[in-house]
């Protein structure tokens, strides 16, 4: 890993595109550039929605919408005990958003926002970033609608950085870094449009 002193859009295009993404210490606010020998990635064209989760959206009509409240959604999901998410890395990633690179997916209940999740879209790859919950289960909501979003626009690779125990209950597996390096390769020349 390694320090950066400041970020811009140009560095996030270069750094995604070589496998590198960045996270604040949550400790002393330092931004590092990752780039993990094992990645995690979601398999995700063969996964199907568990029945809870239909049923849960069955009972609360959820209802998803793509990047309307960008800057909503990337405040919550900082707005945790413990963050890599700081203000730098925020302001950044909203430029990164105005510039049409990173995009959020937001769960509805009527007008009011209960979860979503934020990520960073080039070519055929979708890198998440992170996702909140105001309502049991809407993050995976959230989830499972990227999904769905992903694959009707055909992209191949859904990466997930770090693999945790939430990610690897929604069925994230680790690759080596060769592996996905060559899947992003791949999936950077796609012409595929998230939004």
């Amino acid at each position: 890993m390694s320090t950066v002193q400041r970020i811009c859009p140009e560095d996030l295009i270069s750094a995604y595109s070589q496998g590198y993404f960045p996270m604040a210490d949550e400790y002393d606010g330092k931004i590092y550039w990752h780039c993990p020998d094992y990645r995690a990635v979601m398999p995700f064209h063969d996964l199907k929605q568990p029945r809870s989760l239909r049923q849960f959206l069955k009972k609360n009509h959820i209802s998803f919408k793509v990047n309307t409240n960008f800057e909503y959604v990337i405040y919550k999901c900082a707005d945790r005990d413990s963050t890599w998410i700081n203000r730098e890395i925020i302001d950044v990633y909203i430029n990164f958003h105005y510039l049409g690179f990173a995009h959020s997916v937001e769960a509805y209940i009527g007008n009011q926002i209960v979860g979503g999740l934020y990520g960073v879209s080039m070519g055929g790859a979708f890198f998440g970033e992170s996702m909140f919950s105001e309502l049991s289960n809407a993050s995976k909501a959230s989830f499972y609608y990227l999904i769905e979003r992903l694959k009707e626009r055909k992209f191949i690779l859904l990466d997930s950085q770090y693999l945790n125990p939430f990610t690897e209950s929604l069925g994230a597996i680790e690759i080596p870094k060769y592996t996905y390096m060559h899947i992003l390769n791949r999936a950077l020349k796609m012409p595929c449009k998230f939004a």
